[in-house]
């Protein structure tokens, strides 16, 4: 027993040395952009002004390349922290309980309730609301730990327009959205801002469930339709 605790503390370090490599590369990559930055600059200072605009243009490309390092850096760091409390917590557990017993997460299932919601019946749907069910290897619907996205896609447009509308939800946003009422899932809720005018033809829903205990993807989605007349 206590080699299966000492295995799996190893597995999460190895992932957490993983993410400080990764870590450790795009802030290698935003040093060497850096010294690009200084080297354009400097060259520009010895250029004619006939040539300042296309310099310029470099100057500024190589600014959005700093951004995007950057960006990926902050991403690195929060996923970084997001496992760090995984193994916390999975740290806290005495060490004859097996991850195994936990529960172990099997499929995620998209309500029937999901659909579109005119909120003031204008006649425009101004809600998409999600009702998600994560199901273990029993059958049991279960409070699962994890982050979501939400795709909301209508097949039937040209594939730059079939997207309508993308949403993330966090692992600490999450929790607050568990429900027992009626039906046991998580109830998700999200702006349209005006993506939809009006609900006369299919739509899907597809969701991407990352169960943070086993750090598995569970994909799903479901078609809705628009009440018939």
């Amino acid at each position: 027993m206590n080699v299966q605790y000492r295995t799996s503390n190893i597995e999460y370090r190895t992932i957490i040395k993983e993410l400080h490599s990764s870590i450790f590369v795009v802030r290698y990559s935003i040093v060497c952009f850096l010294f690009s930055v200084f080297c354009v600059l400097f060259f520009a200072g010895c250029q004619q002004s006939s040539e300042s605009k296309p310099l310029q243009l470099k100057i500024e490309q190589l600014r959005q390349e700093k951004a995007r390092l950057e960006n990926e850096l902050d991403q690195s760091n929060s996923e970084k922290e997001q496992l760090k409390k995984q193994v916390q917590s999975l740290s806290g557990l005495p060490k004859n309980v097996r991850l195994d017993n936990l529960y172990r997460l099997q499929r995620v299932k998209i309500h029937r309730y999901t659909d579109l919601l005119d909120e003031d019946e204008d006649g425009k749907m101004e809600k998409l609301v999600v009702y998600l069910q994560p199901i273990d290897d029993q059958g049991d619907i279960i409070k699962a730990t994890g982050a979501v996205t939400v795709q909301l896609w209508d097949l039937n447009q040209t594939d730059s327009e079939a997207l309508l509308g993308q949403w993330s939800v966090n692992v600490d946003e999450l929790k607050t959205h568990w429900v027992t009422f009626l039906v046991t899932n998580y109830r998700l809720t999200f702006d349209l801002a005006e993506k939809i005018e009006h609900f006369e033809k299919p739509l899907t829903v597809k969701v991407a469930f990352t169960d943070y205990l086993s750090g598995k993807v569970f994909n799903e989605q479901r078609v809705i339709e628009p009440d018939k007349p």
